[in-house]
C-alpha cells in the first residue's frame, strides 16, 4: 500500500510540472507502455489454470484496454487542439 500512495504522489508531482507543449508527446510514449501492459495481462490470462486466475486476469484485460483506449483518446482530443479550425490535418 506504500508503495502504491508514494507511486501516486511522486507520478502527480512529476506529472504536474510537465510543461503543456510536452503532454502529446509523453501520452504517446505512455500509450506505448500501456499496450506492452495489455500484452501483458493477456499472456497472463493464457497461462491462468483456474477460476480465480482467469477471473483477474479477465479484469487486468479490461483495465488495460480501457487505459490504451482512454490514452488514444486524451491524445486526439490534444492533437485537435492544434488543427485548423476548418478540421484540416
Amino acid at each position: 500500500m506504500y508503495i502504491v500512495l508514494l507511486a501516486v504522489f511522486v507520478g502527480y508531482e512529476v506529472i504536474s510540472h510537465v510543461p503543456v507543449i510536452l503532454h502529446t508527446p509523453l501520452m504517446s510514449g505512455s500509450n506505448f507502455v500501456h499496450g506492452i501492459v495489455l500484452v501483458g495481462a493477456i499472456l497472463a490470462l493464457g497461462y491462468a489454470t483456474n477460476d480465480v486466475e482467469r477471473v483477474i486476469g479477465f479484469v487486468g484485460v479490461v483495465m488495460a484496454t480501457l487505459n490504451v483506449v482512454g490514452g488514444y483518446v486524451v491524445t486526439e482530443r490534444m492533437l485537435a487542439m492544434f488543427r485548423k479550425r476548418g478540421g484540416e490535418r
